[in-house]
Formats: C-alpha cells, sequence, structure tokens
C-alpha cells in the first residue's frame, strides 16, 4: 500500500492534466465533445502500441475486457455531454459518486473487506468535494444534463472496480491499451462525424490529452496490482488537487477558503483511509 499511495497521487494528477488539455479544445476551440474522447483513445492506443509485451493481440477477444472498454467509453461520453449543459461544479459533484460507487461494488462482488471507519472515511472524502465544488452555490440549479454527470460517475465506478477485478489478466502495458483501443474502436464513428479543422493546434493539444490520459489510467492499473480496490477508492479524490492547481495556472481561477478547506478534507481523509489496516 506504501507503493500504490504515490503510484496514485501522480496518476490522479496526470488524468486531470488529460482533461484540461480537453477543456481548451472543446472550451476554446469548438472541438466537439465527443471528437475530444474518441481522438484520446485512439492516439493513446497508438503510443502505447511499440511497448506491448507478447500476448495482448489475443486479448482482443476477452469479452469482460470489451465491457470494461464500454464503461469508459460510456463514462467519458456522458461527462462531456454533461458539460455542454450543465455548471462544472455540479458535474463534478455528481461525478464524483464514482469512488463511492465502486466502493461498495468491490466490496459486493469482489468481496473485499470493509470497515466502519473506512466507510465513514470516503464519506469524508465526498464531504470533501462538496466543499470545493459546492453544487447549486452559483446562482443555478441542475438541469437534465446533471443525470448524464451521475451516469458518467456511475460508469467510472464499475470501470475502477472492474479495473481491480482483472488487474490480474495481463499486463499493465496490455490492459492500457485494450482499453484505449477498444473504446476508440466503439467509438469510431462518432468521431469521424465530428472531425475539426486539422490545425498544429488542435493535434498538439489532442495528443497532449491523450499522453496525459494514457499514462495516467496505464499508473492506475500498477496501483491496483498492489492493492483491493476499497481501499484506493477514497485516493481518486486526489485528482481534484491537480484540477484546483491547474485551474489556477491555466484558468486563473484562484481557490478560495473554503475549497481549501476541503482539500484538506479530501487529503486527509485519502491518506488516513490508505493507511488502515
Amino acid at each position: 500500500m506504501q507503493r500504490a499511495i504515490p503510484i496514485m497521487f501522480i496518476a490522479m494528477s496526470l488524468i486531470p492534466a488529460g482533461d484540461s488539455a480537453g477543456k481548451i479544445l472543446t472550451g476554446g476551440l469548438g472541438v466537439a465533445p465527443v471528437f475530444v474522447a474518441w481522438s484520446r483513445f485512439a492516439i493513446g492506443a497508438l503510443l502505447v502500441l511499440p511497448f506491448l509485451p507478447r500476448g495482448t493481440w489475443a486479448l482482443m477477444r476477452d469479452k469482460r475486457l470489451w465491457l470494461r472498454a464500454a464503461t469508459l467509453a460510456a463514462g467519458i461520453t456522458c461527462i462531456q455531454t454533461a458539460l455542454q449543459t450543465e455548471a462544472i461544479a455540479n458535474v463534478f459533484a455528481a461525478f464524483f459518486i464514482g469512488p463511492m460507487f465502486s466502493y461498495l461494488l468491490a466490496a459486493l462482488l469482489l468481496r473485499e473487506r470493509i470497515t466502519l471507519l473506512r466507510s465513514a472515511l470516503i464519506m469524508a472524502g465526498f464531504i470533501g468535494v462538496l466543499l470545493v465544488v459546492r453544487p447549486g452555490m452559483g446562482g443555478t440549479s441542475g438541469g437534465p444534463g446533471l443525470l448524464f454527470a451521475v451516469a458518467a460517475g456511475l460508469f467510472y465506478g464499475v470501470f475502477l472496480t472492474m479495473s481491480r477485478w482483472l488487474s490480474d489478466v495481463a499486463a499493465p502495458l496490455a490492459l492500457t491499451f485494450t482499453q484505449l483501443a477498444m473504446s476508440a474502436v466503439m467509438l469510431l464513428p462518432l468521431g469521424l462525424l465530428n472531425l475539426p479543422p486539422a490545425t498544429l493546434e488542435v493535434a498538439g493539444l489532442a495528443s497532449l490529452s491523450a499522453l496525459f490520459s494514457m499514462l495516467g489510467n496505464l499508473l492506475l492499473l500498477y496501483a491496483y496490482r498492489r492493492a483491493p480496490a476499497t481501499r484506493l477508492a477514497p485516493l481518486v479524490y486526489f485528482q481534484l488537487i491537480a484540477a484546483v492547481l491547474l485551474g489556477l495556472f491555466l484558468f486563473n481561477t484562484l481557490p478560495d477558503t473554503l475549497t481549501w478547506a476541503g482539500l484538506a478534507v479530501i487529503i486527509t481523509a485519502g491518506i488516513t483511509s490508505a493507511r488502515l489496516r
């Protein structure tokens, strides 16, 4: 577990970096969200391709891996859809139901051990998330699109649990390639229907989004090979730390007092839960 904690921290920092590049594409350059999702998977698969271990292609026949990839593709598409119509605070609050859902699924389906204290800590982490995002406090209430954010969180919770379940099927590099390649195949028609203008700026940001996301998910798989999903679930909240810092440097969004308080709660709950035996 001592090795899994820093791996998770790095992974949860890289994934928001990929999302930030995607936000610049959709918000600043008008690129369709579904193209951002598809290009992330397609480019990520190409980046991993030269390093595939032997036997990777045989995994493409595993129906369980296709199901896992489908949950990832659906989750990314849902959250991009939600962000088109809903306030980002509401979307993040709904999306972060994912770690709690993963915690429950791991206990019910994988028979991983849960405790009252760890359950309380993951709830504390979610309270910290609410302090950071404060849904509904910006003068807007959640609309129908918020259902897509909830769906994205549920899909992500399933994806996290399946990542733990299938962590021993193959090496992390092989599993990373399958989730990227399979998701790219599923979203291929929608991606091709929403091609943006071919510019160096679009290509560069799409490549950065894919690279950061691929590395983050690869490290996530390494972490899940070392610790149970019920112990790692609270650490998923760590990506909010990177999100706040990226918002400060890229979008000039300065965190306020409640944001810092929420981050302190998230860090404390996550580290305490991870160190429990």
